[in-house]
């Protein structure tokens, strides 16, 4: 994975007002701690910090006062509603150290037809050196056939990379989709178990507006014609 380099500023002010002023300046509050040392409060720039952090685990090289230091995003807090960043929680890693990070599981490719795919798990965790950390996990699906289970074991992971996941872990399971046939026949089995009267039909009992008129009528009829 390559480095995206970042120029911080020592942070100097803390509290909600000194956060709330360096957000509308367009920067991220931000800190790097780890190995031991004294937690560094800066600043990042907004732009460019967004943009990192879209890649998930991006190895950042942070440039504070002419000292270049690598770290990875360990939390990042991030607005709901106009999607900025709001704080960034940043460790401290070495080239060649072991971490260990949540991978996004990719799924590509189609089943067999009439196959219901479940992916039991979105993401793994995976043991990797900090600076050669996989973006993604690809597992392909294409024509697999129902009964087809995908384990943790099953996953190709980059070369000096390890699970840290159980590796009879289910991963993708590949089962028959239901019918609609079986889909009612399951529905009304569950509200008879729940009591669950079945739903009458009431167009079909209640006479359309024509058929109710001519019924009127002939009534009518059959009545003036018993007085006469």
């Amino acid at each position: 994975m390559p480095e995206v380099k970042i120029t911080a500023e020592v942070r100097t002010e803390f509290g909600k007002g000194a956060a709330r002023r360096i957000r509308r300046a367009d920067k991220v509050p931000a800190v790097l701690y780890g190995h031991g040392t004294d937690p560094i409060h800066i600043t990042l720039p907004g732009h460019e910090t967004l943009l990192a952090l879209r890649t998930a685990n991006a190895l950042l090289s942070i440039d504070v006062d002419g000292t270049a230091q690598l770290a990875l995003p360990k939390q990042v807090q991030r607005d709901p509603l106009k999607h900025t960043i709001e704080h960034v929680d940043l460790v401290l890693v070495r080239r060649g150290e072991l971490v260990t990070v949540d991978v996004a599981i990719r799924i590509e490719g189609e089943a067999a037809p009439e196959t219901l795919v479940v992916v039991d798990h979105n993401s793994v965790p995976v043991e990797a050196d900090a600076t050669a950390i996989p973006t993604e996990i690809v597992v392909s699906i294409e024509g697999l056939e129902p009964g087809t289970q995908i384990l943790a074991s099953d996953l190709t992971l980059p070369e000096g990379s390890t699970l840290g996941i159980d590796p009879d872990a289910l991963i993708v399971n590949i089962t028959a989709a239901q019918s609609a046939a079986a889909l009612e026949a399951e529905l009304a089995e569950a509200e008879a178990e729940l009591g669950i009267e079945p739903t009458i039909n009431e167009d079909a009992e209640t006479p359309a507006e024509g058929e109710e008129g001519a019924s009127e009528e002939s009534s009518d009829s059959d009545s003036d014609s018993d007085q006469s």
